[in-house]
Formats: C-alpha cells, structure tokens, sequence
C-alpha cells in the first residue's frame, strides 16, 4: 500500500531523528538542514548571560554539582521562545558547557542552528585520529555527542571515562592492542587520550564486525558478543536490526548516533548518505559463524 505508506512517511519526514531521516530516505529525499537563524543579538545574549537561573546552573557546574546544575539549567529553559534558547545555547558555548549548548538549540522548534545542536569541538585532535583510522568523521561526532556530550571530564555510573566514555579495563587493553607505552589508568581521562583510546576501539570492533557501522555502534555501547549475538539467523536491514536490540538503552543509543552522523555529513558537507544505506544489511549470523 505504498500510497498510504507515502501519506505516513510525509507526516514525519524531516523531522530530526532517527524516523524522520528514515521517512526522508523512503520518499527519495536528500537530508537538507532547515536554514540557520540569525545569530543571537549582542542584546539576547546580555539577557542570556544575566539570567539568574543560567547563572546558579553555571555556578553548581562549577562546584562539581553536576547534576543539580542540570535540572537548574533545565528548569530555566522552560517556556522559553526560539530565540531565548539559541542565545541560550551560544552563551553556554561561550563559557564552554558544551552539553548545555546542545541541550539548548535542541529544544527549538522553528528557527534553529545546527551547528549549535550538533557540535564539532576538538576538531584538532579527533580529525587526525579518523583520518588515520579511516573512520567516518561524522559517524565518530555522532557517537561522541551521544556518549558525553562533549564534556571532556564526563563519567559514568560504571566507571566509563572521558569524552568517548572509555571502560578502565577497555582503555588498558586498547593501550596494550596500540603500543601505547607507559599508559596509567588515570592518563585515560586526559583528551588526547581518550580520543586516542576511543578511535582505536571504534576501529577494532569495526572491523572484527563486518565494517558494520551499526553493529560496532552496538558493540561500542554493550559489548561485540552482544552486537553478534542480537543479529537474526539471516540477513536484516539495519533499521530492523537497531529496532529489535533487546537492551533499551542500547537500542536507543544506536538509533541516536546513526541519525546524529547524518546531521554531522550534512555539516562537515560530506556527499550526502541516506541512513537507511548507513545502516545497511546486517548479516546474518548463518553466514558467519
């Protein structure tokens, strides 16, 4: 019925998320950003950085009460016009709370800035590294945005550390794969690092699984067993392969960084990739195993 399937593609095609880019590649359409607003005033920004709330999040962040800044800086974008959030946004940039920045220009709704929502920071030290690695730069931002958000310092519940949210026991034995020599743990935190630690790992679970861009996204975030493991007996696409992951965090997390790397091709102004051909065909675990 692909004349009603067309009707409910168009409803949420350009939307900007993993459906919409979906929706967009099923009715033949090339991912455009919508056109970038005008850059918040020097006055919208006075009022951005005056704001009594941004101001208590920015000082919690800075005492290392992270999570009590977050729901300050979330409490305070309520309500807020387009234009309130992307002065927002930039004000975060500026003082460097880069996840703030995002979460900001994430929220608008019609007049956006997608250099803001998708952010390449360290640009000097991860292109070196995809470059060398051969790995898709705008898949690489993708997983990068959804692990830290850019915070250099970040940490996780389990122990995950750094702006790629690299395991202590991943990160000594990526250390141990690369010849890294005199590797201490606590060096796993440092940017270079990590980002070195991080794309090597990327790499590794890449290519022991297919060159696969959607199953070493799972792997990264649950391990290459599991990724292999949640594979079909036969072929699947990878849009279904993403759907049926068991795990909700994972299956989130995978959605999220495939539909991230087609916003960063978009900006970094690669040849457009459709997600669904990011995604592919995921073989099946008959014809490997």
């Amino acid at each position: 019925e692909t004349a009603e399937a067309s009707k409910l593609f168009q409803k949420i095609a350009g939307q900007a998320n993993f459906y919409g880019s979906l929706a967009n590649d099923e009715l033949g359409r090339t991912i455009t950003l919508p056109p970038t607003a005008p850059a918040p005033t020097r006055g919208e920004l006075l009022i951005a950085s005056n704001r009594p709330g941004l101001q208590r999040a920015l000082a919690l962040l800075r005492l290392d009460m992270r999570i009590e800044g977050l729901k300050e800086w979330s409490w305070t974008m309520r309500d807020l016009s387009d234009r309130e959030l992307l002065a927002a946004a930039e004000f975060a940039r500026t003082e460097g709370v880069l996840d703030r920045a995002i979460h900001s220009a994430d929220r608008t709704v019609e007049q956006h800035d997608y250099s803001l929502r998708y952010l390449a920071p360290f640009r000097e030290q991860v292109e070196p590294a995809t470059k060398r690695l051969a790995l898709d730069g705008a898949w690489v931002y993708g997983l990068m945005r959804q692990e830290s958000r850019f915070v250099p310092a970040a940490k996780s519940s389990v122990g995950a550390q750094g702006l790629m949210q690299v395991m202590p026991s991943t990160a000594k034995w990526v250390a141990k794969q690369i010849g890294m020599h005199n590797f201490q743990p606590r060096h796993a935190n440092d940017l270079d690092t990590n980002i070195e630690l991080g794309t090597n790992y990327l790499k590794i679970v890449l290519d022991s699984l297919d060159n696969q861009p959607v199953l070493a996204s799972a792997a990264y975030n649950a391990g290459p067993g599991r990724a292999r493991k949640w594979r079909d007996q036969n072929p699947m696409e990878g849009a279904i392969y993403a759907e049926t992951i068991p795990f909700t965090e994972t299956r989130d997390y995978v959605k999220k960084v495939m539909s991230n790397a087609v916003f960063y091709s978009a900006l970094f102004n690669d040849p457009p990739v459709p997600l669904k051909t990011r995604l592919g065909v995921v073989s099946g675990r008959g014809q490997t195993e």
